[in-house]
């Protein structure tokens, strides 16, 4: 989990800093997939976190579809070019069709990790 890698930053801050952004308007990019962002200060460099859900969960992304796939990212406040970077790399990843496969088969957290560590 996200706060095991920030010990600092409460559960809470986490959770308010990814709502806060989905206030603004889903980060649902379409075809079951959201990346859910916020910017903390405090945090040095960016931290992602995977979840593919069982069941896909409404969350009105702009197709309409329900997410299955959520990259959940913080990143450091004030960096906006650096977070730019890593929104887009993440979402090029994303647009392979493959690889989306691959995580959605994916059993175990040991098993989607090797699926991430494997992309070149």
């Amino acid at each position: 989990m996200a706060h095991n890698k920030l010990p600092y930053l409460t559960q809470q801050d986490i959770l308010n800093a990814l709502t806060a952004r989905e206030k603004l308007g889903s980060t649902g990019i379409g075809r079951g997939i959201a990346i859910p962002h916020g910017r903390m200060s405090g945090v040095q460099e960016p931290l992602a976190l995977i979840l593919v859900s069982e069941t896909a969960i409404n969350f009105d992304a702009i197709d309409n579809r329900p997410v299955d796939i959520f990259v959940a990212l913080i990143v450091p406040d004030g960096d906006n070019k650096q977070h730019l970077k890593t929104l887009a790399t993440i979402a090029e990843k994303l647009n392979d069709k493959e690889f989306c496969k691959q995580l959605r088969a994916a059993k175990s957290d040991n098993e989607l990790y090797q699926v991430i560590v494997s992309q070149p």
